[in-house]
Protein backbone atom coordinates (compact mmCIF):
# COMPACT_ATOMS: atom_id res chain seq x y z
CA UNK A 1 0.00 0.00 0.00
CA UNK A 2 1.46 3.34 -1.11
CA UNK A 3 0.44 6.11 1.49
CA UNK A 4 0.53 9.80 0.31
CA UNK A 5 1.07 12.60 3.31
CA UNK A 6 0.33 15.98 1.92
CA UNK A 7 2.37 18.32 4.80
CA UNK A 8 5.63 17.73 5.95
CA UNK A 9 5.39 19.81 9.19
CA UNK A 10 5.20 18.29 12.51
CA UNK A 11 1.86 16.10 12.01
CA UNK A 12 2.89 14.96 8.84
CA UNK A 13 6.16 13.57 9.18
CA UNK A 14 4.74 12.03 12.60
CA UNK A 15 2.02 10.16 10.33
CA UNK A 16 4.81 8.78 8.06
CA UNK A 17 6.87 7.82 10.59
CA UNK A 18 3.79 5.46 12.52
CA UNK A 19 2.50 4.06 8.90
CA UNK A 20 6.29 3.27 7.78
CA UNK A 21 6.95 1.71 10.73
CA UNK A 22 3.58 -0.39 10.00
CA UNK A 23 5.30 -1.30 7.07
CA UNK A 24 3.45 1.38 4.72
CA UNK A 25 5.13 2.84 1.26
CA UNK A 26 5.26 6.34 2.50
CA UNK A 27 5.82 9.48 0.37
CA UNK A 28 5.57 12.78 1.80
CA UNK A 29 4.81 16.00 -0.38
CA UNK A 30 5.96 19.79 1.05
CA UNK A 31 6.18 22.89 -0.75
CA UNK A 32 8.55 24.05 1.17
CA UNK A 33 12.43 23.41 0.59
CA UNK A 34 12.90 21.65 3.44
CA UNK A 35 10.03 19.94 6.49
CA UNK A 36 9.13 21.80 9.84
CA UNK A 37 9.49 25.44 7.68
CA UNK A 38 6.15 26.66 8.81
CA UNK A 39 4.13 26.90 12.02
CA UNK A 40 6.76 23.90 13.10
CA UNK A 41 9.53 25.92 12.33
CA UNK A 42 9.38 28.06 15.36
CA UNK A 43 6.56 27.50 17.64
CA UNK A 44 6.35 27.80 21.51
CA UNK A 45 7.90 24.70 22.37
CA UNK A 46 5.64 23.65 25.03
CA UNK A 47 4.15 20.15 25.24
CA UNK A 48 1.70 21.25 27.76
CA UNK A 49 -1.55 19.06 28.71
CA UNK A 50 -1.01 22.00 31.53
CA UNK A 51 -2.52 24.21 29.08
CA UNK A 52 -4.67 22.30 27.26
CA UNK A 53 -7.89 24.76 27.65
CA UNK A 54 -9.54 25.61 24.48
CA UNK A 55 -10.15 29.05 23.84
CA UNK A 56 -13.74 28.83 23.13
CA UNK A 57 -14.95 30.37 26.99
CA UNK A 58 -17.57 32.72 27.97
CA UNK A 59 -14.58 35.84 28.10
CA UNK A 60 -13.48 34.83 25.05
CA UNK A 61 -16.35 37.42 22.82
CA UNK A 62 -15.61 40.20 25.50
CA UNK A 63 -11.50 39.78 24.44
CA UNK A 64 -11.81 39.87 21.15
CA UNK A 65 -14.59 42.42 21.13
CA UNK A 66 -12.08 44.89 23.19
CA UNK A 67 -9.22 44.04 20.31
CA UNK A 68 -11.28 46.02 18.46
CA UNK A 69 -10.60 49.10 20.41
CA UNK A 70 -7.46 48.43 22.20
CA UNK A 71 -4.02 47.82 21.39
CA UNK A 72 -1.81 44.93 22.70
CA UNK A 73 -4.36 42.30 23.75
CA UNK A 74 -3.39 38.88 23.45
CA UNK A 75 -6.17 38.13 21.25
CA UNK A 76 -6.70 40.73 18.46
CA UNK A 77 -9.56 40.38 15.86
CA UNK A 78 -9.17 42.64 12.82
CA UNK A 79 -12.64 43.55 10.85
CA UNK A 80 -12.31 42.70 7.58
CA UNK A 81 -14.37 41.51 4.31
CA UNK A 82 -13.72 37.73 5.44
CA UNK A 83 -16.78 35.67 4.95
CA UNK A 84 -14.45 32.12 6.05
CA UNK A 85 -13.67 34.26 9.09
CA UNK A 86 -17.17 35.20 9.99
CA UNK A 87 -19.04 31.75 9.24
CA UNK A 88 -15.70 30.28 11.55
CA UNK A 89 -16.51 33.16 14.21
CA UNK A 90 -19.94 32.28 14.69
CA UNK A 91 -19.18 28.37 15.39
CA UNK A 92 -16.52 29.82 17.36
CA UNK A 93 -19.07 31.47 19.47
CA UNK A 94 -21.10 28.62 19.93
CA UNK A 95 -18.48 26.61 21.94
CA UNK A 96 -18.49 30.18 24.52
CA UNK A 97 -20.41 28.28 26.72
CA UNK A 98 -19.26 27.41 30.18
CA UNK A 99 -20.67 23.32 29.28
CA UNK A 100 -18.68 23.71 26.09
CA UNK A 101 -15.80 25.30 27.33
CA UNK A 102 -15.48 22.41 29.78
CA UNK A 103 -16.25 19.44 27.84
CA UNK A 104 -13.64 21.37 24.48
CA UNK A 105 -10.70 21.36 27.39
CA UNK A 106 -11.69 17.69 28.94
CA UNK A 107 -11.48 16.29 25.18
CA UNK A 108 -8.33 17.98 24.57
CA UNK A 109 -6.93 17.29 27.77
CA UNK A 110 -7.11 12.96 27.04
CA UNK A 111 -5.47 13.64 23.57
CA UNK A 112 -2.92 16.04 24.77
CA UNK A 113 -1.86 13.16 27.72
CA UNK A 114 -2.26 10.33 25.03
CA UNK A 115 -0.19 12.27 22.63
CA UNK A 116 2.63 13.01 25.06
CA UNK A 117 3.38 9.58 26.51
CA UNK A 118 3.70 8.17 22.44
CA UNK A 119 6.16 11.78 21.76
CA UNK A 120 8.23 10.70 25.12
CA UNK A 121 7.85 6.77 23.60
CA UNK A 122 9.40 7.91 20.42
CA UNK A 123 11.94 9.65 21.62
CA UNK A 124 13.10 7.05 23.74
CA UNK A 125 13.11 4.49 21.14
CA UNK A 126 14.54 6.38 18.40
CA UNK A 127 17.07 8.02 20.37
CA UNK A 128 16.03 11.70 19.09
CA UNK A 129 18.05 15.11 20.69
CA UNK A 130 16.02 18.14 20.40
CA UNK A 131 16.95 20.02 23.74
CA UNK A 132 14.49 18.47 25.26
CA UNK A 133 13.31 19.92 28.93
CA UNK A 134 11.58 17.74 31.42
CA UNK A 135 10.35 18.73 34.79
CA UNK A 136 7.42 20.79 34.53
CA UNK A 137 5.98 24.40 33.13
CA UNK A 138 5.09 27.36 35.34
CA UNK A 139 1.77 29.39 34.31
CA UNK A 140 1.92 32.59 36.11
CA UNK A 141 -0.24 35.16 37.67
CA UNK A 142 -0.16 38.85 38.08
CA UNK A 143 -2.54 39.20 40.54
CA UNK A 144 -4.66 37.25 43.70
CA UNK A 145 -8.06 37.93 41.54
CA UNK A 146 -6.49 35.83 38.44
CA UNK A 147 -4.68 33.86 40.89
CA UNK A 148 -8.15 32.41 41.92
CA UNK A 149 -10.13 32.38 38.53
CA UNK A 150 -6.86 30.12 37.09
CA UNK A 151 -6.65 28.04 40.06
CA UNK A 152 -10.65 27.78 39.73
CA UNK A 153 -10.23 26.60 35.95
CA UNK A 154 -7.80 24.00 36.38
CA UNK A 155 -10.22 22.01 37.97
CA UNK A 156 -11.19 21.41 35.20
CA UNK A 157 -8.00 19.47 34.67
CA UNK A 158 -7.56 18.30 38.02
CA UNK A 159 -10.65 16.46 37.82
CA UNK A 160 -9.87 14.91 34.63
CA UNK A 161 -6.48 13.10 36.52
CA UNK A 162 -3.59 15.90 35.79
CA UNK A 163 -1.34 16.65 38.41
CA UNK A 164 -1.31 20.21 39.34
CA UNK A 165 -0.11 22.21 42.29
CA UNK A 166 -0.42 26.30 43.28
CA UNK A 167 2.88 27.87 43.96
CA UNK A 168 3.52 31.07 46.30
CA UNK A 169 5.71 33.60 44.82
CA UNK A 170 8.37 32.48 46.77
CA UNK A 171 8.05 28.57 45.53
CA UNK A 172 8.23 30.22 41.71
CA UNK A 173 11.51 31.43 42.55
CA UNK A 174 12.70 28.21 44.14
CA UNK A 175 11.81 26.10 40.91
CA UNK A 176 12.34 28.95 39.09
CA UNK A 177 15.43 30.76 39.80
CA UNK A 178 15.26 32.99 36.65
CA UNK A 179 12.14 34.62 38.02
CA UNK A 180 13.50 35.09 41.76
CA UNK A 181 13.66 39.06 40.57
CA UNK A 182 10.07 39.02 39.22
CA UNK A 183 8.52 37.68 42.57
CA UNK A 184 6.88 41.03 43.53
CA UNK A 185 5.32 41.14 40.42
CA UNK A 186 3.41 37.82 40.57
CA UNK A 187 0.62 36.78 43.03
CA UNK A 188 1.45 32.60 42.04
CA UNK A 189 1.64 30.22 39.27
CA UNK A 190 0.01 27.08 38.45
CA UNK A 191 2.74 24.26 38.40
CA UNK A 192 2.38 20.66 35.74
CA UNK A 193 4.97 18.80 37.07
CA UNK A 194 4.36 16.54 34.07
CA UNK A 195 5.00 19.56 31.09
CA UNK A 196 8.11 19.62 29.21
CA UNK A 197 9.48 21.75 26.26
CA UNK A 198 11.66 21.22 23.06
CA UNK A 199 12.47 22.55 19.68
CA UNK A 200 9.83 21.05 17.47
CA UNK A 201 11.09 21.60 14.11
CA UNK A 202 14.92 19.37 15.94
CA UNK A 203 12.21 17.06 16.45
CA UNK A 204 10.58 16.81 13.27
CA UNK A 205 14.01 16.95 11.27
CA UNK A 206 15.67 14.21 13.15
CA UNK A 207 12.25 12.11 12.88
CA UNK A 208 12.37 12.37 9.32
CA UNK A 209 15.77 11.10 8.95
CA UNK A 210 14.20 8.17 10.98
CA UNK A 211 11.56 7.99 7.88
CA UNK A 212 14.30 7.66 5.15
CA UNK A 213 16.16 5.10 6.70
CA UNK A 214 12.66 3.25 6.71
CA UNK A 215 12.19 4.16 3.46
CA UNK A 216 10.33 6.98 3.54
CA UNK A 217 10.46 9.31 -0.03
CA UNK A 218 9.96 13.26 0.37
CA UNK A 219 8.96 15.38 -2.37
CA UNK A 220 10.30 18.65 -1.46
CA UNK A 221 9.33 22.24 -3.27
CA UNK A 222 6.45 20.42 -4.96
CA UNK A 223 2.95 22.84 -4.10
CA UNK A 224 -0.13 21.04 -4.38
CA UNK A 225 -2.39 22.37 -6.86
CA UNK A 226 -5.25 19.46 -7.21
CA UNK A 227 -6.95 16.24 -7.37
CA UNK A 228 -7.62 13.14 -9.48
CA UNK A 229 -10.47 11.61 -8.01
CA UNK A 230 -13.79 9.95 -8.76
CA UNK A 231 -17.13 10.19 -6.66
CA UNK A 232 -16.17 8.06 -3.87
CA UNK A 233 -12.02 7.67 -4.55
CA UNK A 234 -9.08 9.74 -4.89
CA UNK A 235 -6.56 8.86 -7.50
CA UNK A 236 -3.84 11.03 -7.32
CA UNK A 237 -2.72 14.93 -6.60
CA UNK A 238 -1.61 17.13 -9.07
CA UNK A 239 1.60 19.11 -7.96
CA UNK A 240 4.05 22.10 -9.51
CA UNK A 241 6.33 18.72 -10.84
CA UNK A 242 3.19 16.57 -11.87
CA UNK A 243 0.88 14.08 -10.84
CA UNK A 244 1.51 11.66 -7.68
CA UNK A 245 -0.65 8.64 -7.24
CA UNK A 246 -1.55 6.51 -4.23
CA UNK A 247 -3.80 3.89 -2.56
CA UNK A 248 -4.32 6.10 0.63
CA UNK A 249 -3.71 10.03 1.21
CA UNK A 250 -3.30 11.96 4.31
CA UNK A 251 -4.52 15.77 4.89
CA UNK A 252 -1.83 17.24 7.16
CA UNK A 253 -1.78 20.75 5.28
CA UNK A 254 -2.21 22.51 8.78
CA UNK A 255 -3.96 25.90 8.11
CA UNK A 256 -3.88 25.31 4.36
CA UNK A 257 -6.13 21.89 4.33
CA UNK A 258 -9.21 23.62 3.92
CA UNK A 259 -8.51 25.42 0.90
CA UNK A 260 -7.58 22.16 -0.90
CA UNK A 261 -10.27 20.10 0.82
CA UNK A 262 -13.00 22.49 -0.75
CA UNK A 263 -11.42 21.51 -4.29
CA UNK A 264 -13.07 18.12 -2.87
CA UNK A 265 -16.51 20.07 -1.68
CA UNK A 266 -15.52 19.40 2.19
CA UNK A 267 -16.13 22.75 4.30
CA UNK A 268 -13.56 21.81 6.96
CA UNK A 269 -14.04 24.42 9.87
CA UNK A 270 -10.36 26.12 10.38
CA UNK A 271 -9.21 29.19 10.25
CA UNK A 272 -5.52 30.50 10.43
CA UNK A 273 -4.81 32.71 13.23
CA UNK A 274 -1.61 34.15 13.34
CA UNK A 275 0.96 34.07 15.91
CA UNK A 276 4.40 35.77 16.64
CA UNK A 277 7.66 34.30 18.09
CA UNK A 278 11.29 36.02 18.84
CA UNK A 279 14.34 33.96 19.53
CA UNK A 280 17.21 35.21 21.42
CA UNK A 281 20.55 33.65 22.12
CA UNK A 282 21.14 33.24 25.52
CA UNK A 283 25.36 34.18 26.20
CA UNK A 284 27.69 32.60 29.00
CA UNK A 285 26.65 34.20 32.34
CA UNK A 286 22.89 35.06 31.23
CA UNK A 287 20.19 33.95 33.86
CA UNK A 288 18.18 32.17 31.65
CA UNK A 289 14.56 30.22 32.45
CA UNK A 290 15.28 26.51 32.50
CA UNK A 291 11.50 25.75 32.60
CA UNK A 292 9.23 27.35 30.38
CA UNK A 293 5.92 28.71 31.29
CA UNK A 294 3.53 31.24 30.48
CA UNK A 295 2.39 34.83 32.01
CA UNK A 296 -1.38 34.42 32.15
CA UNK A 297 -1.77 38.04 32.33
CA UNK A 298 0.00 38.77 28.77
CA UNK A 299 -0.15 35.33 27.16
CA UNK A 300 2.84 34.93 26.25
CA UNK A 301 4.84 32.12 26.76
CA UNK A 302 8.74 31.03 27.32
CA UNK A 303 10.52 28.03 26.86
CA UNK A 304 14.51 27.39 26.62
CA UNK A 305 16.40 24.84 23.72
CA UNK A 306 20.39 24.98 25.29
CA UNK A 307 21.43 28.32 24.08
CA UNK A 308 18.42 29.80 23.00
CA UNK A 309 15.20 31.33 24.83
CA UNK A 310 11.79 31.24 22.98
CA UNK A 311 9.06 33.21 23.32
CA UNK A 312 5.88 33.83 21.73
CA UNK A 313 3.00 35.64 22.00
CA UNK A 314 -0.67 37.09 20.27
CA UNK A 315 -3.51 35.19 18.34
CA UNK A 316 -4.27 37.60 15.78
CA UNK A 317 -6.98 36.53 13.26
CA UNK A 318 -5.44 38.33 9.87
CA UNK A 319 -6.53 35.57 7.05
CA UNK A 320 -3.36 34.26 5.43
CA UNK A 321 -0.43 36.97 5.97
CA UNK A 322 2.23 35.93 7.96
CA UNK A 323 4.40 39.16 7.24
CA UNK A 324 5.74 40.55 10.61
CA UNK A 325 7.44 44.07 11.61
CA UNK A 326 9.81 44.66 14.40
CA UNK A 327 7.53 46.64 16.52
CA UNK A 328 5.35 43.04 16.65
CA UNK A 329 7.41 42.17 18.97
CA UNK A 330 7.83 44.93 21.66
CA UNK A 331 5.52 43.36 24.34
CA UNK A 332 6.79 40.19 24.64
CA UNK A 333 10.24 41.46 24.61
CA UNK A 334 9.36 43.75 27.30
CA UNK A 335 7.61 41.44 29.28
CA UNK A 336 10.67 38.66 29.23
CA UNK A 337 13.26 42.06 30.18
CA UNK A 338 10.50 42.44 33.12
CA UNK A 339 10.74 38.93 34.17
CA UNK A 340 13.97 37.89 33.15
CA UNK A 341 16.35 40.57 32.70
CA UNK A 342 19.45 39.02 32.45
CA UNK A 343 17.73 35.52 30.75
CA UNK A 344 19.10 36.57 26.97
CA UNK A 345 20.65 38.65 24.22
CA UNK A 346 17.58 40.93 24.03
CA UNK A 347 19.84 42.74 21.47
CA UNK A 348 19.85 39.86 18.74
CA UNK A 349 16.43 38.90 17.93
CA UNK A 350 15.33 36.62 15.36
CA UNK A 351 11.79 37.26 14.31
CA UNK A 352 8.75 34.58 12.90
CA UNK A 353 5.16 34.83 12.52
CA UNK A 354 3.25 31.77 11.28
CA UNK A 355 -0.37 30.34 11.25
CA UNK A 356 -1.85 28.43 13.63
CA UNK A 357 -4.72 26.36 12.10
CA UNK A 358 -7.91 26.95 14.60
CA UNK A 359 -10.89 25.15 14.85
CA UNK A 360 -13.62 26.31 16.71
CA UNK A 361 -13.93 23.85 19.44
CA UNK A 362 -10.01 23.89 19.27
CA UNK A 363 -9.33 19.82 18.72
CA UNK A 364 -7.94 18.56 15.57
CA UNK A 365 -9.89 16.97 13.07
CA UNK A 366 -8.79 13.33 12.48
CA UNK A 367 -9.96 10.30 10.30
CA UNK A 368 -11.64 9.32 7.79
CA UNK A 369 -14.09 11.10 5.12
CA UNK A 370 -16.49 10.35 1.96
CA UNK A 371 -13.69 9.85 -0.11
CA UNK A 372 -13.14 6.54 1.19
CA UNK A 373 -9.29 6.54 0.65
CA UNK A 374 -9.09 10.06 2.26
CA UNK A 375 -8.12 10.84 5.93
CA UNK A 376 -7.65 13.79 7.88
CA UNK A 377 -4.72 15.30 10.61
CA UNK A 378 -5.35 18.74 10.75
CA UNK A 379 -6.73 21.32 12.75
CA UNK A 380 -4.12 21.25 15.83
CA UNK A 381 -4.49 25.14 16.45
CA UNK A 382 -1.82 26.27 18.83
CA UNK A 383 -1.11 22.48 20.21
CA UNK A 384 0.34 20.86 17.44
CA UNK A 385 3.46 20.14 19.02
CA UNK A 386 2.02 18.53 21.61
CA UNK A 387 -0.66 16.60 19.74
CA UNK A 388 1.03 15.55 16.90
CA UNK A 389 2.24 12.09 17.83
CA UNK A 390 -1.12 11.25 19.09
CA UNK A 391 -2.99 12.26 16.43
CA UNK A 392 -0.54 10.56 13.78
CA UNK A 393 -1.03 7.48 15.71
CA UNK A 394 -4.66 7.26 15.98
CA UNK A 395 -4.83 8.27 11.61
CA UNK A 396 -2.33 5.64 11.36
CA UNK A 397 -4.35 2.70 13.28
CA UNK A 398 -7.30 3.84 11.42
CA UNK A 399 -5.70 3.36 7.90
CA UNK A 400 -4.01 0.15 9.28
CA UNK A 401 -7.66 -0.99 10.08
CA UNK A 402 -6.98 -1.13 14.11
CA UNK A 403 -8.97 0.67 16.56
CA UNK A 404 -7.33 3.86 17.68
CA UNK A 405 -6.30 3.65 21.10
CA UNK A 406 -7.54 7.03 21.83
CA UNK A 407 -11.23 8.17 21.12
CA UNK A 408 -12.18 10.05 18.15
CA UNK A 409 -15.55 11.45 20.25
CA UNK A 410 -15.52 15.04 19.23
CA UNK A 411 -12.41 14.46 16.10
CA UNK A 412 -14.12 13.43 13.19
CA UNK A 413 -15.16 15.48 10.40
CA UNK A 414 -18.52 14.32 10.75
CA UNK A 415 -18.76 15.16 14.49
CA UNK A 416 -18.36 19.33 13.00
CA UNK A 417 -21.64 19.10 11.11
Amino acid sequence: MKTVILGAGVVGVATAYYLAREGHEVLVIERQPEVARETSFANAGLVAPGHSYTWASPKAPGILLKSLFLQGQALRLKLRLDPPMWAWGLQFLRHCTTARWRQNTTRKLHLCRYSQQLLQALTAAERLEYQRTEGGALYIYRDAPALERGIGAMRVLSDAGLPLQTLTPGQVAQREPALADAQAQIAGAIFCPSDESGDARLFTCQLAQRCERMGVQFLMNRPIEGWEHSADRISAVRTAGGTVAGDHFVLALGSYSPILASRLGYRLPIYPVKGYSVTLPIRPGDQAPTLGGVDEHHLVAWARFGDRLRLTATAEFAGYDTGHVPQDFDGMLALARQLFPRGADYDRPEYWSCLRPMTPSGAPILGRTRHRNLFLNTGHGHMGWTMACGTARIVSDIICGRQPGHSLEGLTHDARG
